[in-house]
C-alpha cells in the first residue's frame, strides 16, 4: 500500500509538472491575438474561480469549519494575493518578451531562493552540497541566458528575464510563508482561498488598467483562456498538493524538475522556437542543482 501510494503520488507530480509546462506555451499562442498581459491573467483567473469557489464549498460541507483569527485570514489572502496574483502577473509580463523555453529555466531559479530565504531569515545551515547545488543552477540560468540573447524569437531578453526571475522570487516567498497556512486549514482549502483572494486584485487591476473589457478578443483567445483555467491552473493546483501529501516535498520538487524539459519540446514543436546548444546545457546544470537542492531536503 505504501508503495502503491507513493507512484500514484509521483505520477500526479509528473501530469502537474507536464501541466504547468503547458502554461508558457498557452500564454504565447495567445499572445498572438494582441491581448495584454492582465487581460489575459484575467480570463485565466476568472475561468478557474467557480471550480475553486465549488470546491471550497464542497470542503465545507465534509469537514468541520476552519476557526482562524482575522490575522491568520489576512495572511492567507496576502499569501494568495503574492503567490497567484503578483509571481503569475510578472511571468505573463516576462513571457512577452522572451521566449517560453527560456522563461520556464529561468523561473526554475525559486528553489535556490527558497533555500537562501530558508537560510538567512531562519537560520537553517546550508550545505556544501547546496552550495553546489546554487553554483549549478545559477552558471546554468547564465549559460541558457547568455545562449538566448540574440535569439529571433525574443523582443527584449534582459527585461523579459527580469519580469521572469522576479517571478520566481515572489514565487519563493510565498512557498516560505505558506507553510504554516497550509499546516493550519490544510492544502485543498489553502488553494482554494488562495485563488479566490488572488482573483479580486486581478479583477481590480484589469479593471483600472483597461476598465475590465475582456468581451471583444477573438474566440481562440477565449478557448486558451478556458485552457489555461482548467488544465494549467485547477487541475495541476490539486495534482501537486495530493502528490505531495503522497511523496513529500523534496521527491516533488525532485519529479516537478522535468517542467523545463517538457516546456523546451513542446516550445520547439508547437511554437517552433529555436534551441541553442547553450540553452540545453544550462537547462541540464539547473535541472541538476534544483535536485541536488531536493534530494537534499528530503534527506533531512
Amino acid at each position: 500500500m505504501n508503495r502503491s501510494r507513493y507512484w500514484i503520488g509521483a505520477f500526479l507530480v509528473f501530469l502537474a509538472a507536464f501541466c504547468f509546462a503547458m502554461k508558457g506555451i498557452l500564454i504565447k499562442l495567445a499572445y498572438q491575438y494582441s491581448i495584454d498581459s492582465i487581460s489575459l491573467l484575467t480570463l485565466r483567473m476568472l475561468f478557474a474561480l467557480p471550480f475553486y469557489i465549488g470546491i471550497a464549498l464542497n470542503t465545507a460541507r465534509k469537514y468541520p469549519p476552519v476557526r482562524l483569527t482575522i490575522r491568520q485570514w489576512a495572511m492567507l489572502a496576502l499569501c494568495g494575493i503574492t503567490g497567484y496574483y503578483l509571481a503569475s502577473y510578472f511571468n505573463f509580463l516576462g513571457l512577452v518578451y522572451i521566449t517560453a523555453g527560456l522563461e520556464r529555466i529561468l523561473l526554475f531559479v525559486y528553489p535556490t531562493f527558497v533555500l537562501l530565504m530558508n537560510a538567512f531569515g531562519f537560520g537553517r545551515r546550508v550545505t556544501r552540497l547546496q552550495i553546489l547545488a546554487l553554483i549549478l543552477t545559477y552558471a546554468g540560468i547564465l549559460l541558457a541566458f547568455l545562449g538566448n540573447i540574440e535569439t529571433s524569437h525574443q523582443k527584449n531578453v534582459i527585461l523579459g528575464a527580469f519580469w521572469v526571475i522576479l517571478s520566481g522570487l515572489v514565487y519563493a516567498i510565498y512557498l516560505v510563508g505558506s507553510d504554516r497556512m497550509i499546516a493550519t486549514v490544510g492544502s485543498q482549502r489553502f488553494t482554494c482561498y488562495a485563488m479566490i483572494a488572488a482573483t479580486v486584485p486581478t479583477v481590480i487591476h484589469c479593471a483600472i488598467q483597461n476598465g475590465l473589457r475582456l468581451d471583444n478578443y477573438p474566440m481562440p483567445v477565449y478557448t486558451l483562456g478556458l485552457s489555461m483555467g482548467i488544465f494549467v491552473t485547477v487541475i495541476p493546483t490539486f495534482m501537486i498538493a495530493e502528490g505531495i501529501k503522497r511523496v513529500g516535498s523534496g521527491n516533488a520538487s525532485i519529479i516537478a524538475s522535468i517542467g523545463p524539459i517538457f516546456t523546451i519540446i513542446l516550445a520547439t514543436s508547437i511554437l517552433h522556437e529555436t534551441i541553442s546548444l547553450q540553452q540545453i546545457l544550462g537547462t541540464l546544470l539547473v535541472l541538476t542543482g534544483v535536485f541536488l537542492i531536493g534530494w537534499r531536503g528530503n534527506t533531512k
